[in-house]
């Protein structure tokens, strides 16, 4: 064998062995990490890129602003999932614990006004038994006396049982009475009144103006409800109280809530509420129920 044709087998295989080395080194980098001499040359690539790649994550996770979650907002969500289905049930105890759990919500405001249309439907409802009794009528009684029994109005029975003005009574009639033993929560800052039954909320009156009412908390009553037809006074068993206008007047401190169309002229102080609104606070208390300012 001449030294011309040795030196071209050895040049072949020096060029055989570096295109051999090159295709290893390239899969060492882009396929699978080698051991030995290619992880000396150079080391894992794939951890370099995991461990970068996880720097980079978390460094992402630090500069990034993560969204405030509203728990409320959720909740609400799947409230109204469930008043979709007609679950009404399951959707009230979720929007009740909207107003309870998270009274700063978004959602709370939204909440507190369906849960008030729930409630008001069956508390006004004549057919709506829950929280309601059945007074036997007995001799010597009056509306006055079971109003008094009962701790409820003449103007509260009188809607439960659909009259339009008293009717005269007999031993053995059956009368549907309603104790109204609620409490009136007066809140200056958002601008409301609501109706509580104990730590029950029950609903809610936006106010069309707060007046002048004392920053600190104070607990106080109902002292007095008034309703004038015409400029005179008028009973609940008149047939013009239902169009009468309402006011109640309460006690430490002394406040007037009072109606405002908000067209006519605005009266001169008081917490002013819709007509519809007072008329249905009117409704679902009594003298002596006892009122909060907070």
């Amino acid at each position: 064998m001449s030294f011309w044709t040795f030196f071209k087998i050895i040049a072949a295989l020096a060029v055989l062995a570096i295109m051999g080395f090159t295709g290893m080194l390239a899969y060492h980098v882009v396929v699978a990490p080698l051991d030995g001499i290619f992880a000396k040359i150079i080391p894992n690539p794939g951890s370099i890129h995991h461990a970068q790649s996880n720097e980079d994550f978390a460094k992402m996770l630090e500069s990034a602003e993560m969204p405030d979650i509203d728990p409320g907002e959720k909740a609400f969500q799947k409230a109204h999932e469930l008043l979709v289905l007609g679950k009404l049930k399951e959707a009230r105890e979720k929007l009740t614990a909207i107003v309870n759990v998270f009274p700063s919500s978004s959602s709370a405001p939204s909440a507190r006004r369906i849960v008030s249309e729930m409630n008001l439907d069956e508390i006004l409802s004549t057919s709506y038994v829950v929280g309601k009794q059945i007074h036997i009528v007995k001799r010597g009684d009056s509306y006055l006396a079971i109003a008094g029994k009962y701790n409820t109005t003449i103007d509260s029975i009188m809607h439960l049982n659909a009259m339009t003005e008293l009717r005269s009574i007999q031993p053995g009639d059956e009368l549907v009475v309603m104790p109204l033993n609620f409490r009136l929560l007066i809140e200056p800052r958002s601008k409301s009144i609501s109706l509580w039954d104990g730590g029950r909320f029950l609903c809610e009156y936006p106010a069309l103006s707060m007046g002048t009412i004392p920053a600190t908390t104070q607990r106080g009553t109902i002292s007095s409800k008034t309703a004038e037809f015409d400029g005179k006074r008028v009973l609940p068993q008149s047939k013009n109280y239902r169009a009468a206008t309402k006011e109640i007047q309460t006690t430490k401190p002394t406040l007037h809530i009072r109606a405002w169309d908000g067209i006519s002229e605005k009266p001169a102080n008081g917490i002013l509420l819709r007509p519809q609104d007072l008329e249905e606070i009117n409704l679902l208390t009594h003298i002596g129920n006892e009122v909060e300012i907070r």
